[in-house]
Order: C-alpha cells, then structure tokens, then sequence
C-alpha cells in the first residue's frame, strides 16, 4: 500500500465526515469495504476512498438509495458514470432553479410584510416612491357578464403563453385608470400586476397618495373617498393610475375580512 496512507475506522469517518456505524453498514452491503484488516479485525480505508465516500454522500443527498449506488458500483464504466452525472446535474439544476424562485416569493412576501408592520393605519400621507418592475396584464375584459376572477384566470393564461418559463408564484394586486378612479369605479381593477425583478413594465416613480383600511378582497371603497378627499384638501391633483396592493393577506392573516388594503393614488402638485 506504498503511497497509499492508511487511515484506522475512527479517522477514515473524521476525515470523510461520517460514522463509524455508518462505515459499517457499507461494507455489511458491500458498497464501501475496507482496504485491510489488521490485527483483532481492525478495519483499515485507503486515502483514495475519501472521494468515494464523498460521492456516496453526494448521490444520497440527490435522493439515490444505498442500492442503486451499489448497483452504479458494481457496474461502472466511464461512460455509465458520464450517463449518470448528467442526470443528476440536470436534477441539481432544476433544485436550484426551485430553490431561487422560491427564494425570490419568500423575500417579496416579507418585504410585503415589513413595509407595513410601524404604519399608522389611520394615516393618509404624501410619499414620492421609486420606480419599480411589475408584470402588468392587458386590459381586463369585463364583458358579457364577466366577472374579477374571469378576468383573473384569463391575467395568468395570457401570461402563461406570453411567457412560458415565466416564475408567476408572486401576490397578484389591481390597477385602476385615472379615469376610473375619477369616476368613483374602484370596484373591479383594469388590470393585474405582480412585483418582479424581471419585469417589463414599471410602476412609475412619482408621488403617491398613500392609505391604509382593514377588509377583504375588494372592499377598499371607503379608503378611495378618505384619500380623494385627502388630495383635494391639501392642494394636489391625481395625474395617474391607482395601485390596491393587500401587504397582509391570508399568508399572514386569518380573517378574511380583516386584511390591511394598501392604496397607492398617483399624484401631483396643483400649479
């Protein structure tokens, strides 16, 4: 075994960051034996078999059984083994790809979460926010006795097909027209739109009327009045579309009819 250091059982499972009884069980199955048995039946690994073991964990954390690593032991070949890889780095690849877009809704549903936790609910206030990327749907068709969730159903297919790798997994908020929010019609949004990093369109950077009201889904009514009556009071005029966004929704709220509404009326200055 010139060139070859021998390490005992005790420092094979230190080194390779495993157990003894671990250890054990591979050679009981024949999957991971030792090189030598010395005296009284002490086991004895080879350095080289630290990246074997290495691998066995590797697969094992990629989901393969004991036996089928044994099974691609006993039968490997440079080729098998090539075969083999590339599956699993496929498999490790689609993980990550799960793992960031998990990563991506968790942090967008606590940064939600975070923007409101110090508010004053009752305030109305002026604030200038930033730029910021959405995916915006077309125009909602509220047609031939459509309703908001038709027009939600049709938000996400028409998004499916215009985008097909398209990580759609994000809270889904209104928007509403200048025109409809002047009209006092804030009952059904013009369109949908979810924050994303990777998306086209903007919410655009401005100053915004911003309020807050308790409720569920769709009953932010009383909030337009409050914050219209807010702008004409302190000498600013709305100038855009409406954003209703529910930064406490069910993720984090039981009663449905006490959600936190969120609304956000574009504004400016009157000359």
């Amino acid at each position: 075994m010139a060139g070859n250091r021998l390490f005992s059982v005790c420092d094979f499972a230190k080194f390779s960051r495993t157990t003894r009884d671990t250890l054990h069980h591979y050679d009981k199955i024949g999957l991971l034996s030792p090189v030598l048995r010395g005296e009284n039946n002490y086991r004895y690994y080879s350095s080289g078999q630290l990246a074997i073991v290495n691998v066995i964990r590797t697969l094992q954390e990629l989901g393969l059984s004991l036996t089928e690593i044994k099974i691609l032991k006993d039968n490997r070949t440079p080729e098998h083994m090539d075969e083999m890889l590339i599956r699993q780095l496929e498999q490790i690849d689609s993980k990550i790809n799960d793992w960031v877009s998990a990563r991506k809704l968790i942090f967008t549903l606590q940064r939600s979460i975070h923007s409101v936790l110090n508010i004053d609910e009752q305030a109305i206030t002026i604030q200038f926010l930033p730029a910021e990327a959405i995916i915006l749907g077309d125009l909602n068709d509220y047609s031939r006795g459509r309703n908001d969730y038709d027009a939600l159903f049709s938000f996400y297919h028409e998004l499916s097909k215009k985008f097909p790798n398209l990580d759609t997994n994000y809270p889904v908020w209104g928007c509403f027209s200048e025109d409809r929010i002047k009209r006092g019609d804030w009952i059904w949004p013009d369109r949908y739109y979810f924050y994303n990093p990777e998306g086209l369109d903007k919410r655009p950077a401005s100053l915004y009327a911003i309020g807050y009201t308790r409720g569920g889904y769709g009953h932010g009514g009383d909030l337009y009045n409050r914050i219209i009556d807010f702008i004409n009071r302190n000498g600013f005029e709305i100038c855009g579309e409406a954003f209703e966004e529910y930064p406490l929704n069910e993720i984090c709220v039981s009663d449905d009819t006490n959600y936190l509404i969120r609304v956000m009326i574009t504004v400016r200055e009157k000359k």
